[in-house]
């Protein structure tokens, strides 16, 4: 139970972490260090203790990971202390169900999706973000963000230009390129090709941040693409109908004064 219920935390506090624009990988990684209070001195550890969100984060993991599980054992531990056989055999049966849907929501894609936008909703709430006048500009929040998405070799973006990823038609700009060797590329061009190692830096819808994230090589990453792009095609379309209803709307409005 003690495990369950730290992987739970870990996940709420991965989601917390990718809101900020940290990438997956480093979000989990970061989390669970500090959740189990193993540090590590890494580049990662430095954008966390430097960003004031990061930090508030990893200092409620560090509370939870010193406190949160001792207090779980001591109540596991009373739990069952003086128990009669019966009622030890209730109580273990009620933690069975607890663990079950534990597991559940754990393994869950729509609770994943609902878990990250009230985390998302929190971190606007009692957090002092100091990117708020960018988060303004680019319109942070919601539906769009901006996310780092690690290249690993069997993930859908290794090894291809960004010519031939063809992000924008799935509405998401590449924004900047980390080389694996440290190497910032701002606004890279076409040609570039994604390498393991690499780490793109990405602004879009934030659903698609995490499809891309999580998309791999073969059959069932093409498919992903083909509805991404169907996706934004329809949203495209959507939004175009809007404009043009807010343009007759506001030549109405102009008629009607003059």
């Amino acid at each position: 139970m003690i495990i369950l219920v730290s992987l739970l935390v870990a996940r709420v506090a991965t989601a917390a972490l990718m809101l900020t624009g940290m990438s997956r990988e480093a979000s989990r990684f970061q989390a669970r260090s500090a959740l189990t209070g193993v540090g590590y001195t890494t580049s990662e550890a430095e954008l966390v203790v430097s960003h004031p969100v990061r930090r508030k984060i990893a200092m409620m993991l560090m509370l939870v990971g010193s406190a949160g599980l001792v207090t779980a054992i001591a109540t596991l531990i009373l739990t069952f202390a003086n128990a009669q056989r019966e009622q030890a055999f209730e109580r273990l049966g009620l933690l069975i169900v607890v663990l079950g849907i534990l597991v559940l929501i754990s393994r869950s894609r729509f609770a994943d999706r609902w878990l990250n936008r009230l985390i998302g909703i929190g971190l606007a709430r009692w957090t002092d973000l100091t990117e708020k006048g960018l988060a303004r500009l680019l319109h942070l929040g919601g539906v769009y963000g901006i996310s780092e998405v690690a290249v690993d070799d069997h993930d859908w973006i290794a090894g291809r230009t960004l010519e031939d990823l063809d992000l924008r038609s799935e509405g998401v700009a590449v924004l900047a390129l980390v080389c694996s060797n440290g190497t910032y590329i701002g606004a890279p061009v076409f040609d570039m090709k994604t390498r393991a190692g690499d780490t793109l830096i990405l602004y879009g819808p934030s659903h698609r941040l995490e499809d891309l994230d999580r998309r791999r090589i073969g059959a069932e990453g093409e498919r992903a693409r083909v509805s991404a792009v169907a996706e934004q095609l329809d949203r495209v379309r959507v939004e175009g109908r809007e404009r043009e209803q807010a343009d007759a709307e506001q030549d109405r409005r102009a008629a009607r004064r003059s």
